[in-house]
């Protein structure tokens, strides 16, 4: 039993929407944690509002609140389940936050919650700026000269006291949200005026820059009968300056001595001692390359990004043992889970190297500053675990995902000697490939190390990679070479383009010569006690690790790093895969590369193979491990792209054949299986040049949407209205070939509709249907959806289901598909299939209580719908709404507008569920961080298209008691029809214009769309980012904003706050 008697009843807080700074370690970290409580018997109540994790899912806890995390919402839960105690410090920054403002508000004390683990008074010292400088002072432990303002006046007075550089932190914020480095006073008054708007608290820390130090982090974890220990000890290879969260981390640190680590980590023991951290707790320190002082930069008394990295980087998991400590037991009581043998309190020792690289995403949003600093941008990570440092980055780069396969960059290869070495300055994305390709043309370490500041021994690693590549040019092929490249980690493509032969080839004679990878455990021990834990990496060396069975085994392939258009939904999708293949009988094998996510937890599948999703690494585990096959289906695109070349190497894909991916991605070949079935679509060609899309587009009619084939969340997708955007369009954003043609399709507007089924091979189950409340043409993954339908006709539901079921029986799917069509006008098209699980699986699952994944995981292995006791067809709807809303991180990314189309946006969503549908909206838009106002000023600029729709909106807002204002054109045409308008002075006309009033606050909501033309676009785009930078809720579609005010007006006189546990709606329509 826990040490402490008197805990039942838990409520963790989790941490919402995947935003920049905040992705899916710590649901990785909340699932732990709660599957940890529930193992001690006690009763766990969680409010989370997303729900595209597996933490929210109703087995993860024993009640559910898919709810808007705040303090109104909390307490309701509070009041209602009476929880004994909380848990607070798994649900990153937001559930800090929230625990303090419950405390504040004395909600804690009223209903005597009482707080477990680390106390308010510690996360206060860890967070406050002032009571951290304090308690450093305390223990002698030195910070860097610093100050916090409140005021614009007074950071300008420090920077002429102590001179510039200076970084620039707001107190209580994620991911470095609104800081900054300042280089002169204007970049200071800049960034303060920003970062005092985005701390909760309007502070800011202002201090020194130490850029150029080594940045270094222990991961340390306490009990309350102060038991210390580090997990583990993290290097950047970027030196302080760029977040943590953007840097290239190694672990075990790689370039210090033994004085210098064990100095460091003294003081992080210290530290987390004086602020009496209970459970897990980060140190971030930076040290002087050239001496040996060292710096205190930041502690965070949580579970964090890095303990996610740790975690897996040791097999220690810190999540589950916090959560331990938290009930009371101490570290030498707690067992390891991973060895089994022996305690918590073991410090865990590493006999490999593991190196964490950021997913940015600068593909999605090409205007974005890429420049790298101290706010994070970076959506995702992978990692990679191998025996040399070399061998650990290419084989990270492989895990990417982002077209390489080595650390080089094609587009570099254009550049003249003198801009590769102008582009070293440059802290970017790109910054490791620019210094290969530095040293592949004789750059020398020491040039670079004095550009960068990065360590020599870091530098020569790459430069190591550079001389074997050299080697593979100049020399024979021999077997004692290709093996000296593959203990390196070149991939077999690399190593084929430097002889000049093909991968298959390198492979057969990698294979002949016996150069095949080995697998080595992670075990936290280096192999000084037998582990448990069925968790390998590849690397090339004598002994292997891995004892292969004799049961049926299937692979599962998950979904690399979390990116825009990606994201921890198809986690979700292959967890519940491999819950659904255990309950069949079979051995589970995931191969994965994300550090975040549950699917790579260590008790998740029977074996975890942490390596990156490409043919050969996936065929080395499957020659290792001979499955009966594998599913593809439910890890993204990543998955699906594998699909055809692995099935062409003799692997079997399980579930849907490769032929009917094909059949629906390949344009000729689906046009053709809906000319058979009857089923119409929008009219479009495929085209190939400029020449061809001109024609085409003149055929199908403007306006007219193009893309690029086989695509993921909409990339490089747009609306276009002439034929001057569509050459723009075919010049800069896709490069058009045979291989690679356009798709031109004629836009239809219409009501935008979205189906997951689930078909057996003869039979087909469509749990729900899905309506958007943005019309077709904003990306699906950035609309907000609503189960079930409120709009759709008895007749269009039963064409739908019609073509759902004529497709899928066309397609031969045996597992999940998705499918998107258009309604207009009674008619029904499709715009797109997707012969996999899509972004709206979790959703769905939630809301209809058909766990989706495991009913299609077992028709793809052969099961019928009929046999799992369910009858196909459409399900019942339920009596009450389930909302769906995208969230954006666009506050972290700077000069990227908002405006919404048919190119993925979002980085993660919410979801709210309510038996009135307004409310469930409301709560929706709420959770999504939509800050509704209930009064005051809405600014109306729209597009001319859309000025007879405003006219309903402002009149329904004014009746509400908002004031309306707008700008020239548009305020004249709400005049002439009768609406009361402020005139708002344009951006080009002088001062006080629109930005100056909502600088001061005088407007508190914004709805803007844009008239097609760049140039005339620049005041509507400054509109909008300006709105981002003030936090002021701008809507760029007419429908959001219709949908909204009609809800603002339902929920007038009613309350807002109410909530209900996923476990009650299952039970309300279920027999």
């Amino acid at each position: 039993m826990p040490k402490l008697s008197n805990i039942k009843k838990v409520l963790v807080i989790g941490s919402g929407p995947i935003i920049i700074g905040q992705a899916a370690e710590f649901d990785y970290a909340g699932t732990q944690a709660c599957r940890a409580l529930k193992e001690e018997g006690l009763e766990v109540v969680l409010v989370n509002s997303n729900p595209a994790t597996i933490m929210t899912d109703v087995h993860i806890a024993d009640r559910v609140y898919v709810e808007p995390i705040s303090v109104e919402f909390l307490e309701t839960v509070i009041k209602r389940e009476r929880p004994d105690s909380l848990l607070a410090t798994l649900g990153g920054q937001i559930g800090l936050n929230m625990a303090m403002k419950l405390e504040e508000k004395g909600i804690l004390s009223e209903y005597k919650v009482r707080l477990l683990g680390t106390q308010i008074s510690a996360i206060k010292r860890g967070e406050d700026r002032e009571m951290f400088k304090e308690t450093m002072e305390k223990i002698h432990q030195p910070i860097p000269e610093s100050t916090i303002v409140e005021t614009i006046m007074a950071a300008c007075s420090f920077g002429r006291e102590i001179g510039y550089p200076l970084i620039v932190r707001p107190a209580y914020t994620l991911g470095g949200t609104g800081g900054g480095i300042a280089e002169n006073e204007d970049e200071l008054v800049d960034i303060v005026q920003k970062g005092l708007g985005y701390s909760p608290i309007g502070q800011c820390l202002i201090e020194r820059s130490i850029a150029g130090w080594k940045e270094i982090e222990f991961e340390v974890i306490r009990d309350a009968a102060d038991n210390c220990i580090t997990v583990c000890s993290m290097e950047n290879l970027d030196p302080v300056g760029v977040h943590t969260g953007d840097s290239i981390v190694v672990a075990p640190a790689q370039t210090l001595n033994d004085k210098e680590v064990q100095m460091l980590r003294q003081a992080s023991i210290d530290i987390v001692r004086e602020l009496g951290v209970v459970g897990g707790c980060n140190v971030q320190l930076a040290l002087d390359p050239y001496s040996e002082n060292y710096y205190v930069i930041e502690v965070n008394p949580r579970v964090s990004r890095s303990s996610a990295l740790a975690s897996k980087a040791t097999g220690y998991p810190i999540a589950k043992v916090t959560s331990k400590i938290a009930v009371g037991y101490n570290l030498d009581e707690i067992e390891n889970a991973v060895t089994k043998k022996t305690k918590a309190c073991f410090e865990p020792a590493i006999d490999y190297i593991v190196l964490k690289f950021p997913r940015w995403p600068f593909d999605k949003f090409v205007t974005a500053d890429r420049t790298l600093g101290t706010q994070m941008k970076a959506t995702g990570e992978v990692m990679a675990i191998e025996r040399t440092m070399e061998a650990s980055m290419l084989k990270a780069v492989r895990c990417l995902e982002i077209g390489l396969t080595h650390l080089e960059m094609p587009e570099l290869k254009a550049l003249s000697d003198e801009e590769i070495r102008a582009k070293i300055k440059n802290i970017d994305d790109e910054r490791c490939f620019v210094i290969a390709e530095a040293m592949r043309r004789g750059v020398t370490i020491d040039e670079i190390n004095a550009i960068t500041k990065i360590d020599k021994w870091f530098l020569s690693k790459i430069q190591n990679i550079i001389k074997m590549e050299r080697a593979l040019e100049t020399h024979e092929l021999t077997p004692s070479l290709l093996r000296k490249a593959k203990k390196m980690g070149f991939a077999d493509k690399t190593i084929a383009a430097r002889v000049g032969k093909t991968e298959f080839e390198i492979r057969d004679m990698r294979k002949a010569n016996g150069i095949i990878p080995t697998y080595k455990m992670v075990d936290t021990c280096a192999a000084e006690f037998e582990a448990a834990t069925p968790y390998y990496y590849s690397c090339y060396e004598t002994e292997d690790e891995v004892q292969v069975s004799d049961k049926k085994k299937v692979v599962v392939l998950g979904s690399g790093p979390i990116r825009i258009g990606q994201g921890v939904e198809f986690d979700y999708c292959s967890v519940h895969c491999v819950w659904a293949l255990k309950e069949l009988g079979y051995e589970t094998i995931i191969i994965n590369n994300n550090p975040e996510t549950v699917s790579t937890d260590f008790d998740i599948a029977d074996k975890l193979y942490f390596e990156p999703l490409t043919v050969e690494d996936v065929l080395n585990i499957i020659d290792k491990e001979q499955p009966e096959g594998i599913i593809v289906q439910f890890g993204g695109q990543t998955a699906i792209n594998l699909a055809g070349p692995l099935s062409r190497a003799g692997v079997k894909v399980l579930g849907s054949s490769v032929d009917s991916i094909d059949r629906a991605e390949d344009r000729e070949r689906f046009e053709q299986l809906l000319t058979d079935c009857n089923i119409p679509r929008p009219k479009g060609h495929t085209v190939f040049d400029t020449e061809g899309a001109l024609n085409a587009a003149h055929d199908v009619g403007y306006p007219t949407m193009v893309r690029p084939s086989y695509v993921l969340g909409g990339r490089a997708m747009e609306i276009v209205y002439n034929d001057d955007e569509l050459r723009n369009y075919m010049t800069y954003a896709v490069k058009a070939s045979a291989e690679h043609p356009v798709l031109v399709d004629h836009y239809l507007q219409g009501t935008e509709v979205e189906v997951d089924a689930i078909c057996d091979g003869k039979e087909v189950l469509i749990p729900g249907i899905m309506e958007h409340v943005e019309r077709a043409g904003v990306h699906s993954g950035d609309s907000i959806a609503v189960y079930p339908p409120r709009s759709l006709s008895e007749s269009v539901i039963k064409t739908i289901i019609n073509y759902t079921n004529k497709m899928a029986l066309g397609l031969e799917v045996k597992g999940m598909i998705n499918i998107q069509y258009i309604v207009r006008d009674e008619h029904v098209y499709v715009i797109e299939v997707n012969p996999r699980s899509s972004r709206t699986v979790p959703f769905l699952s939630k809301v209809t209580s058909i766990s989706m994944v495991d009913v299609a995981t077992k028709c793809a292995m052969g099961m019928s719908i009929r046999e799992q006791g369910f009858r196909p067809g459409l399900r019942l709807f339920p009596d009450y709404y389930a909302v769906k809303a995208p969230v954006f991180s666009f506050n972290k990314m700077s000069n990227v507008d908002i405006t919404l189309g048919p190119e993925m946006k979002s980085t993660g969503e919410v979801m709210a569920c309510d038996y009135q549908f307004s409310r469930a909206l409301y709560k929706a838009c709420l959770a999504s961080g939509i800050n509704v106002p209930h009064e005051g000023s809405i600014l109306i600029t729209v597009a001319d298209m859309d000025k007879p729709e405003a006219v309903e909106i402002a009149k329904g807002f004014e009746d509400l008691g908002y004031i309306v204002s707008a700008t020239g054109g548009t305020a004249q045409y709400l005049k002439e029809k009768g609406v009361n308008v402020n005139v708002a002075t344009k951006v080009s006309e002088g001062h006080p214009n629109i930005l100056d009033d909502i600088k001061a606050g005088r407007i508190s909501m914004v709805i803007n769309t844009t008239n097609h033309g760049r140039d005339a676009e620049r005041d509507g785009f400054k509109i909008r980012r300006s709105t981002v930078e003030h936090a002021i809720p701008c809507l760029t579609s007419m429908d959001t904003a219709r949908e909204l005010q009609r809800v603002m007006s339902a929920m007038r006189r009613r309350r807002i706050v109410s909530v209900v546990a996923l476990q009650d709606l299952s039970l309300s329509w279920e027999d």
